[in-house]
């Protein structure tokens, strides 16, 4: 029933009309995958992931991505992979339940449809994760959703 909720679609960040990277987010994840270019060896590829900044590129040239993030990490359990010309990013959220409105802090921003759509896939996510038994995934909010990381006391760490 958890697979009903995760996310349909990756969100596309565009600079100049040009894809840089996709994205998609969970309660506990937020993963970015960026297409990577041909005929260059795997191995001269990195990336490094500190709590509230994320670099990336080939080794000897300027790095392709070296921005801030929206929000601060667990760097011990984000980590990075190459999977069929795809680099997949994997960042774990320090707050459980927060919605990212981009990973990149001030770039590639949702708009406020798009983000409030999030929230609420986020908040199902969570009931669906408290809730084990039950089938959230038709489920609808009326009006405002509320926070996922506080409503009713909160996400429990258990």
């Amino acid at each position: 029933m958890a697979e009903k909720l995760a996310p349909e679609k990756r969100h596309v960040f565009l600079h100049n009309g040009q894809k840089v990277f996709e994205w998609d987010q969970t309660l506990e994840e937020v993963d970015i995958y960026i297409n990577l270019p041909p005929n260059v060896h795997s191995k001269l590829f990195y990336c490094k992931i500190q709590s509230k900044h994320i670099e990336l590129g080939i080794k000897g040239n300027p790095p392709f991505l070296n921005h801030d993030l929206s929000s601060p990490v667990k760097t011990d359990s984000s980590f990075w992979t190459l999977e069929d010309d795809i680099m997949h990013i994997t960042l774990n959220k320090r707050d459980k339940g927060q919605t990212w409105a981009s990973p990149i802090l001030g770039q590639g921003q949702l708009d406020a449809y798009s983000s409030d759509l999030e929230q609420k896939r986020l908040m199902l996510q969570r009931f669906q994760e408290e809730n084990p038994g039950f089938d959230f995934s038709q489920a609808q909010f009326s009006g405002n959703c509320p926070d996922p990381r506080t409503f009713m006391g909160g996400i429990r760490t258990d």
